[in-house]
């Protein structure tokens, strides 16, 4: 954390009149945070009672994971060590992403702004470029003394996108995204997810262009240990530092620990394969796009064609090709739970879990041929709904759960006021709630819908997702004069999205659209920058 620093006569005057019934340890919090973060030592005053050090957070990210858990109910998956920390904590059953893609998703979680009120939907632009003063979700506990790092996956870095340096205290454990072990998976050649993910085209000119890279395979089944892939890299090295965190117990951490797995390409060993019959996999039950849904709102192709053995322009794929999407997702699901157990079962034999917040999050959910589609880029139910899990020791009921709707942009608020922090201010929109409350009290209902977007086609759609129903506004890009298009689903009635019902229920509309204007007009996207 630096040098320590010698207080001027005038600040530690005001340290030792600070009022008496504040904890000795937020006085340093809140000190060092006057102090832009600068490592302060702080006296702790002879008294009787012992002063509670302020609580760790541990937040564990998972890149493209839908609720396809057994703790969520679905009776296929194998999960028992994510099931487990949601029985250690609470669950929500209704957490939503506020965009349905990486790069937008993981900005809304670590700014605390939705992509409509700071333009950042796309790849290649930068957060730091619309708010260069912006203080991200772990700079704000840097500035509060916490010791921050990251591992993995946290800020989504590939296309075009970067990490951002002044969040963390030390750089970025950086893992590969895109990784084969078996030669015949890319013959040796650069694939075209590869130069995606490694910003291959910032550092050299001369890269072909993207139709004439290969396709690396959509999955590999090699029999190999869990390290030989970059989650069980990333499980070991956060096991690692908490050890090292635990020899210095003076010292908060923020923790940001991000797998890569589920997302394409699936490539868990051989064993988590080995869990499933894939004749007993879960398929499609409805891969139509939706009745009267707006040409703007459809997804065809996308991410899932840059991978190999993948038909081009083929909406519907063959049996053998969804199910061994299927299974590998299944089969990756469960390795990344393997890996989450590894971390949060040392945490627990280091004696750290009491007095560390642990919150697992996924970027988005994830699309298994429903609609015909895959991967996430729509406004529909599976691709923005997400699993979402908070264990706090002292304020959530072990092995509960919460109906209460809550969004990615909530959690910036939440863990700062768990922290003791309150509610933060910073330069960017902080548009999220404090979920604290129902963290308490899961009955609770302090936010009555979710609010997503989504850009396609030159237009911006937004969406209202309540307890029953999603609203979508598509509006064009720079000429909001042009026609509008609409979508309304019912899920009480229609969970599979087959009907696009806008136009036979006027009053629900009339009740989602005072909803949605209360949410001001979308920023247009921002420019890219790379």
């Amino acid at each position: 954390m630096g040098q320590k620093l010698i207080l001027p006569n005038l600040l530690i005057f005001m340290m030792m009149n600070l009022n008496s019934a504040v904890s000795s340890s937020l006085k340093c919090i809140n000190i060092i945070a006057l102090l832009g973060g600068a490592s302060v030592s702080c006296a702790q005053p002879n008294t009787q009672s012992s002063v509670e050090q302020p609580k760790n957070v541990l937040l564990i990210l998972v890149d493209d994971l839908k609720p396809t858990l057994g703790c969520y109910g679905d009776p296929i998956a194998v999960s028992p060590n994510i099931d487990r920390l949601a029985g250690l904590g609470i669950r929500f059953n209704n957490a939503y992403c506020n965009q349905a893609v990486c790069m937008a998703s993981r900005y809304n979680l670590l700014t605390g702004a939705r992509s409509t009120s700071t333009g950042l939907y796309n790849f290649g632009s930068e957060f730091r470029d619309i708010y260069p003063d912006a203080i991200t979700l772990p700079q704000y506990f840097m500035n509060a003394g916490y010791h921050t790092e990251a591992i993995g996956k946290v800020f989504h870095v590939g296309h075009g996108n970067t990490d951002d340096k002044v969040s963390w205290s030390i750089p970025l454990h950086h893992e590969k995204m895109i990784e084969y072990i078996l030669p015949e998976s890319t013959n040796r050649q650069l694939t075209r997810e590869e130069v995606f993910f490694e910003n291959t085209r910032l550092y050299f000119d001369d890269v072909p262009p993207m139709r004439e890279l290969p396709r690396g395979a959509a999955w590999e089944i090699a029999d190999v240990l869990d390290e030989a892939y970059a989650d069980g890299r990333i499980a070991r090295r956060a096991i690692d530092r908490l050890r090292v965190h635990n020899a210095n117990p003076e010292q908060p951490f923020f923790m940001a620990v991000g797998f890569m797995r589920p997302h394409l390409p699936f490539v868990p060993p051989k064993k988590y394969w080995d869990m499933y019959d894939p004749e007993k996999l879960p398929m499609p039950e409805f891969e139509q796009d939706p009745e009267n849904a707006p040409p703007m709102a459809i997804k065809r192709g996308g991410e899932i064609e840059q991978f190999d053995k993948i038909p081009i322009g083929q909406h519907i794929f063959p049996d053998s090709i969804k199910r061994k999407l299927i299974h590998g997702y299944y089969a990756s699901v469960s390795y990344v739970d393997a890996q989450v157990g590894r971390v949060v079962n040392e945490l627990e034999r280091l004696g750290m879990l009491d007095n560390t917040i642990v919150i697992l999050w996924s970027d988005h959910g994830w699309h298994l041929g429903d609609h015909g589609y895959w991967t996430k880029h729509t406004l529909y139910e599976q691709a923005n709904v997400i699993p979402l899990i908070m264990v706090v020791s002292g304020v959530t009921t072990p092995g509960t759960a919460t109906d209460q709707i809550i969004e990615t942009v909530d959690i910036y608020p939440t863990l700062t006021n768990l922290a003791g922090l309150g509610f933060p201010e910073a330069p960017q929109p902080i548009d999220g709630l404090s979920m604290v409350p129902v963290l308490k009290n899961p009955s609770l209902e302090i936010r009555d819908h979710a609010y997503h977007s989504f850009t396609r086609g030159g237009y911006i759609g937004r969406a209202i997702r309540t307890d029953r129903y999603r609203l979508v506004e598509w509006v064009r890009i720079n000429n909001q004069d042009e026609e509008r298009f609409y979508e309304l689903y019912d899920y009480l009635t229609d969970p599979l999205e087959t009907r696009n019902v806008y136009d036979e229920h006027p009053e629900v509309v009339a009740s989602l659209m005072s909803i949605l204007a209360r949410h001001p007009q979308a920023e247009n996207p921002a420019p890219r920058s790379r």
